[in-house]
C-alpha cells in the first residue's frame, strides 16, 4: 500500500516510528506537512496538492493533526476522504474529540463515567457553578489545552473563583471539574485501536503536581487494566467515532472516568513503559481494514 502520514515534522518520534513500522511491513510511505497541502474543491474531480503536485494515489492517510492546526488539519484529512482514501481517524471524529465540551456533552449521553463537569458563560452564578462540581477543590480545564497546560487545580472557593474571572476576562472558554482526590495524581493511558485497548500505562504526577502528563515531568509504567477500564475505554473511542485514540482515565471510587480522547496520541510513552510495537499495530491495523487498489471505488460511495 500507499500511505501518508500528516505530520508537521518527519523527525517527530510518533512520525519516525509509524514511518519504519510502515517501511518494515514493505509499504511505501510519505510524511506530508498539512499547512503545505492545498486544494482543488469542485463537484467533479476534487483534488488535494503538495508541492505542485497531485497527491492523487494514496490508498490510505495517519493524521496526525496537532491541536493548532485542527482547522486547516481536518479540512485537509477531508480532502483525502473526498478522493476515497482511507483515513485512520476521520476529520468530523478529530474535530469531536478536540472539542472538550461536546466530548463531554457526548459522554453523557452514552452514559460514559466522567468526572462531574460544569460550563457557563457568565460569571454572574460562578459560586452555584462551584457547588455543582462538588465545591473546591476542583480542577479549571481550558476547552483548548493540551499536554497538561492550561489546566488548574483551585483548592479553595477563593481560588476558583479568582481563575474563572481571570479567564472570563481573558475572554477564554473552560470546564470546571470535580477533583477526584483518591486518583492520586495518577491517571491510566490507554492506547486504543477499533474495539481494543493494545496497550495501556498508568502515568503518575511527579511530588507536588496533579497533572500526570509526561510532558510535565510525570512518570509511567505498564498496567494491567480491569475489563471496566477496558470497555470505558472502547466506547469513549467509539463515542467520537474514532478508530485510533489514546484515552486518558481515572480510578475512582465510583468506577473508571474519562478524562479526555485523544485523537493523535504520541507514541513515545506507550512504547517506553509496555516495550510494546505500538506503531506496528498501528499499520496492522490498516492492513486488516483496507483493501489496496479500490481508492477509487471508495470515493464514489
Amino acid at each position: 500500500m500507499k500511505i501518508g502520514i500528516l505530520s508537521r515534522k518527519s523527525t517527530i518520534y510518533s512520525t519516525r516510528r509509524l514511518v519504519e513500522a510502515a517501511e518494515e511491513r514493505g509499504h511505501e510511505v510519505r510524511v506530508i506537512d498539512p499547512l503545505r497541502c492545498y486544494m482543488k474543491i469542485t463537484n467533479d474531480e476534487p483534488s488535494i496538492h503538495y508541492k505542485e503536485e497531485v497527491l492523487d494515489d494514496f490508498d490510505a492517510i495517519i493524521p496526525r493533526i496537532g491541536a493548532s492546526i485542527t482547522f486547516y488539519g481536518t479540512a485537509v484529512v477531508r480532502q483525502f476522504e473526498m478522493a476515497g482514501t482511507y483515513a485512520l481517524n476521520e476529520s468530523i471524529a478529530i474535530t469531536r474529540a478536540r472539542d472538550k465540551l461536546r466530548a463531554h456533552q457526548l459522554f453523557s449521553k452514552k452514559g460514559v463515567g466522567m468526572p462531574v463537569t460544569g460550563f457557563a458563560h457568565s460569571t454572574s452564578k460562578t459560586g452555584d457553578l462551584i457547588k455543582l462540581v462538588g465545591g473546591a477543590p476542583l480542577v479549571i480545564k481550558l476547552l483548548e489545552g493540551t499536554q497538561g497546560k492550561g489546566v488548574i487545580l483551585a483548592e479553595t472557593k477563593k481560588a476558583a473563583e479568582s481563575v474563572i474571572e481571570a479567564f472570563r476576562g481573558l475572554k477564554a472558554f473552560f470546564l470546571v471539574q470535580e477533583f477526584i482526590k483518591e486518583a492520586g495524581g495518577a491517571d491510566l493511558r490507554c492506547f486504543v485501536l477499533g474495539d481494543k485497548v493494545v496497550a495501556a500505562m498508568m502515568r503518575q504526577a511527579e511530588p507536588g503536581e496533579f497533572r500526570s502528563n509526561l510532558h510535565r515531568g510525570g512518570t509511567a509504567v505498564p498496567v494491567k487494566i480491569t475489563p471496566k477500564e477496558r470497555k470505558t475505554a472502547v466506547t469513549a473511542t467509539k463515542t467520537m467515532g474514532l478508530r485510533l485514540a489514546g484515552v486518558d482515565i481515572l480510578r475512582s471510587e465510583r468506577g473508571p472516568l474519562v478524562l479526555e480522547v485523544n485523537s493523535s496520541p504520541g507514541l513515545e510513552g506507550i512504547e517506553a513503559a509496555t516495550g510494546k510495537n505500538v506503531a506496528g499495530k498501528v499499520l496492522e491495523y490498516i492492513e486488516k481494514n483496507i483493501r489496496p487498489g479500490n481508492r477509487r471505488e471508495r470515493g464514489k460511495g
